[in-house]
C-alpha cells in the first residue's frame, strides 16, 4: 500500500531509499582485491575510509537512514563491520553471484512490496566521487526527474577520450520541476574504440554511463517484465517473500535459475528506445577504480611522477622510482631507477607490472583460474 501519498514537491525526497550494490571481484585490482575482500572493502584512496563506507557517507544526506546494501553472502560480516547503521531488513544477501540486473530488480522488488511508490537510486559501492555536494545536487535533480514517470540516470562528463567506459547519448532538455538540467536520452552506446571515443569528445553531447539510475521502483520493474518475464517473476516472487518466514526456502529455490543479464541491456536501453529514460548531467569527479593505474589518477604524487605507496606500516626504498606501491606485508620492497611501476605485496601473492599494462591484470587472474590455483583467487 502506498503510504506516502501524492507526488509533490513538498515530500518527493522522502520517497527516495538509496541502493548500493556490493558485488564483483575486482579482478583487474588482484592480488589486493579477491572474490573474498572485493575492492569495495578497501581504502584506495589513501582517505581512511573504504570505497563501500564512502559511498554510505555521500548517499546518508539524501535518505536520511533509508539505505539498502545488496551483496554476497560471503561479505556480511565485512559489510556490516563497515556499516555499523544497516539495519538488518535493509541487507539483502544474494546465495550466489549474479549481474547486475538480478541485484538491482531484487531491491526494487523487496521495495516494491514493502511501499510501490517508492523512488530508488542505485549507486555502485566501488566509485570514488568529489566533491560530493555536486553528486548530492545531481541526485536531487535525479529524484525529481524520476518522479514524473522516468527511469534516470546520471552521465558523467567526459574529461578524456576512453575506450573503458560505455556512453549515453544526450536528447533534448526536459522541463521537469526540481531538475533545470534533466535532459532526455537518445541512445545508450557500447564501449567504443578509441577513435570513435575522441569523436564523441570532441562532438560534445555524449556522457560516460557510470552505472547509476534513479527510478520508481512501479516503472522499473515494468520494463524489466517485458524483455525479462522470468527474471521479472522469480525476484517478485522473492520480493514478496522477504519479509516473511518463507524468505530464505524461497531465496534458495528462487535465485540459482534466474537469468543473469546487466541493468543496462535488460532496463536501461530498452526504456530509452521507448522514451522513458531521462539523465542528469553529473559534473562532478567520478573514477571507477577499474584499475591500479586509476588509483595513480587519485593520487597526485603519482600523477607527478613520483612514487605513491599504499599500506599501513609499508616499507618501500625508492631511488628514481616513480608508480604505485600497495604493500600488505612487512617486506621490504626496493625500487631503483624505474617509472610508472605497479607492486602489489600480498603474503601469497605478488604482482609487478606498469600502470600501462594494468588492464592486463585480469588475463593472469583468468589464468590462475583455468590452472587451478584459485586459492589466491
Amino acid at each position: 500500500m502506498n503510504t506516502l501519498g501524492p507526488l509533490n514537491e513538498d515530500n518527493v525526497l522522502e520517497r527516495f531509499y538509496a541502493v548500493i550494490p556490493a558485488g564483483g571481484a575486482g579482478s583487474r585490482l588482484w592480488p589486493l582485491s579477491r572474490a573474498a575482500a572485493p575492492k569495495f572493502l578497501h581504502d584506495l584512496t589513501g582517505s581512511g575510509s573504504t570505497l563501500i563506507r564512502a559511498t554510505w557517507a555521500r548517499l546518508e544526506p539524501l535518505c536520511d537512514g533509508r539505505t539498502m546494501v545488496v551483496t554476497g553472502r560471503a561479505h556480511r560480516r565485512a559489510v556490516c563491520g563497515q556499516l555499523p547503521e544497516l539495519r538488518e531488513a535493509d541487507l539483502v544477501l544474494g546465495p550466489e553471484p549474479k549481474d547486475s540486473a538480478a541485484a538491482v530488480g531484487l531491491a526494487a522488488a523487496v521495495l516494491y512490496h514493502r511501499d510501490p511508490g517508492i523512488i530508488m537510486g542505485s549507486f555502485a559501492a566501488d566509485q570514488v566521487i568529489h566533491p560530493v555536494e555536486a553528486f548530492q545536487a545531481a541526485v536531487r535533480e535525479a529524484v525529481h526527474t524520476a518522479a514524473q514517470g522516468y527511469i534516470v540516470t546520471i552521465g558523467i562528463t567526459p574529461t578524456h577520450p576512453s575506450a573503458g567506459f560505455g556512453y549515453i547519448r544526450a536528447a533534448g532538455a526536459l522541463q521537469v520541476p526540481g531538475a533545470p538540467s534533466a535532459c532526455a536520452v537518445a541512445q545508450f552506446v557500447e564501449k567504443p574504440d578509441e577513435e570513435t571515443a575522441a569523436g564523441y569528445l570532441a562532438e560534445g553531447g555524449y556522457h560516460w554511463n557510470a552505472g547509476m539510475f534513479v527510478a520508481p521502483v512501479q516503472l522499473l520493474l515494468k520494463h524489466l517484465e517485458a524483455p525479462e518475464p522470468a527474471l521479472h517473476a522469480g525476484l517478485m516472487e522473492i520480493g514478496a517473500a522477504w519479509g516473511t518466514p518463507a524468505r530464505r526456502s524461497v531465496l534458495r529455490r528462487v535465485w540459482p535459475g534466474l537469468p543473469r543479464t546487466a541493468i543496462d541491456y535488460a532496463v536501461a536501453e530498452p526504456a530509452a528506445a521507448a522514451g522513458d529514460v531521462a539523465m542528469i548531467p553529473g559534473n562532478f569527479g567520478w573514477d571507477d577504480v577499474g584499475d591500479f593505474a586509476a588509483i595513480g589518477r587519485l593520487h597526485s604524487a603519482a600523477e607527478a611522477g613520483n612514487l605513491t605507496v599504499l599500506g599501513e606500516g609499508a616499507r618501500v626504498y625508492s631511488d628514481n622510482a616513480s608508480g604505485i606501491v600497495v604493500s600488505d606485508t612487512k617486506r621490504v620492497i626496493a625500487l631503483i631507477g624505474i617509472d610508472d611501476v605497479v607492486v602489489v605485496d600480498t603474503p601469497d601473492a605478488l604482482l609487478v607490472t606498469t600502470k600501462a599494462h594494468a588492464q592486463r591484470v585480469k588475463s593472469a587472474v583468468e589464468h590462475l583460474k583455468a590452472s587451478g590455483d584459485t586459492d589466491v583467487l
